[in-house]
C-alpha cells in the first residue's frame, strides 16, 4: 500500500459528493421498459374478438418449468371462442413458476401467446399468483365482440390465419396489436 492510496480512495468519494443525485420514484413514476421487454403473457385475439388459442397445449409442453396448465375444449356452432375446431377453455400460468424463458412463446403455432412491456406482477398473496384465462385475454378493442360468436372474418380456419389481416382491414375491423382501425 502507498502513501496516495487513501487519498486516491478519498479522491473518489469526494468527486461523487458534488455530483447530481439521480433519484427513480418508482412507484408513484412508472419507468418505461425498454421497447423489447418481454414481461408477461397475454392471450391475444383475432380483429374480430374470437380467441387465437386453439388449447394444443404446446406451450404447456414447452414449459421447462412446468408453470403452464392448458385444457382444451370443443367449439359447437352455438358457442364458437375460436375460429379453429378447439379453444383453450382453462388456462392457467403460475408466476411462482415461471422463469420468463419464452419457450412457451416459440412453441404457440398461432401466435396466440405473446409476452408485453408489463413488468409489473409483483404480489403478496401467493394465489393472485396464478392468473387464469380472464386474466391473461387482450382486452376488447372497439368493433370486437365479446366471444362466444360466430365467425366474421371468413367461413373456415384458414380465412382467419392466412387471410385475416386482409379481411379486417377492408371490413374496417381493428389492428389488435395498435388497437386502430385502419
Amino acid at each position: 500500500m502507498g502513501i496516495f492510496d487513501p487519498l486516491k480512495g478519498f479522491g473518489v468519494t469526494f468527486s461523487t459528493m458534488f455530483k447530481k443525485v439521480v433519484t427513480e420514484e418508482y412507484p408513484e413514476i412508472g419507468a418505461p421498459a425498454a421497447p423489447r421487454y418481454h414481461g408477461r403473457h397475454q392471450l391475444n385475439r383475432h380483429p374480430d374478438g374470437l380467441e387465437k388459442c386453439v388449447g394444443c397445449e404446446l406451450c404447456a409442453w414447452a414449459c421447462p418449468a412446468d408453470a403452464i396448465f392448458v385444457e382444451g375444449a370443443d367449439n359447437t356452432d352455438e358457442a364458437r371462442f375460436s375460429p379453429g375446431e378447439r379453444y383453450g377453455a382453462d388456462y392457467q400460468i403460475n408466476y411462482l413458476r415461471c422463469i420468463g424463458c419464452g419457450l412457451c412463446i416459440e412453441a404457440c403455432p398461432t401466435r396466440s401467446l405473446t409476452m408485453i412491456n408489463d413488468y409489473e406482477i409483483a404480489d403478496d398473496n401467493r394465489q393472485d399468483l396464478i392468473w387464469t384465462k380472464e386474466d391473461l385475454l387482450a382486452p376488447l378493442l372497439k368493433g370486437m365482440e365479446q366471444p362466444p360468436h360466430p365467425m366474421r372474418l371468413g367461413d373456415t380456419e384458414q380465412d382467419y390465419y392466412v387471410d385475416a389481416p386482409q379481411l379486417a382491414r377492408k371490413w374496417g375491423y381493428p389492428d389488435p396489436v395498435k388497437g386502430e382501425v385502419k
